[in-house]
């Protein structure tokens, strides 16, 4: 089996789309490895599910699951059968029982943390300011501006349902740890990728590391496709 067998889908996070990986992406393909960002509506975790099973369903072959921050749950609920591989990037690992919002408030945040809460439509959007301060304080203004731009709102039906058994138990996962994330304290994400015996890497980035550390993100993917494919 070659890279080129193997599809690897992307799940990105709360307050971004798709084209948060994009960096990402383009370095996959240039190793001609099949790829996808997978569109979440961020509605609610079971929408958010069904969105990235219809993008497991448009691949072929084995599969490489990769999430950011929240899109670590999303994952975690995906059908199994032809995913191989698990990348949590600065992710988001709930067991079974818990909510996102349990492992995510498990420390106390870092002092750059914003305080959020949900607007009078059940949403929650990321104060402007916070794109600088915690979200992405290692990417360039024009990078900042673009992801403050785009960015989606997450629902609190995304983080307040308790999660099944998650996938993680299953099959096996990497996970990359960002040493500087203000969104997502080290401490907490090391805790979720040692309970889960992930393979963990460690960075010193911030929390978006698939648009500030993209070449960190490729190292991890590429482990777990080489895993896949037995190379």
């Amino acid at each position: 089996m070659a890279n080129k067998d193997v599809s690897v889908v992307l799940a990105h996070g709360a307050w971004a789309d798709g084209s948060s990986w994009a960096r990402v992406i383009t370095a996959l393909k240039a190793e001609a490895v099949k790829v996808l960002a997978a569109p979440l509506p961020l509605t609610s975790l079971a929408e958010d599910v069904v969105a990235l099973n219809h993008s497991l369903d448009r691949t072929e072959g084995p599969i490489v699951l990769a999430g950011h921050a929240y899109a670590g749950a999303v994952v975690a609920s995906a059908r199994p059968e032809r995913v191989k591989a698990l990348v949590y990037v600065t992710a988001l690992a709930p067991d079974e029982g818990e909510k996102v919002a349990d492992v995510f408030y498990r420390l106390k945040p870092h002092p750059q943390a914003p305080k959020l809460a949900p607007d009078s439509n059940g949403l929650i959007w990321l104060p402007e300011a916070a794109f600088a301060a915690a979200f992405a304080p290692n990417a360039s203004a024009e990078d900042r501006a673009v992801l403050a731009a785009v960015q989606r709102p997450i629902s609190l039906g995304c983080i307040t349902v308790p999660v099944g058994r998650p996938l993680w138990r299953d099959i096996p996962s990497w996970f990359l740890v960002a040493d500087d994330d203000r969104m997502i304290v080290p401490e907490t994400q090391r805790y979720m990728a040692e309970r889960m015996k992930a393979k963990i890497k460690a960075h010193a980035s911030d929390h978006t590391p698939i648009v500030t550390a993209p070449t960190a993100v490729v190292d991890v993917i590429r482990d777990a496709i080489c895993f896949v494919t037995g190379s």
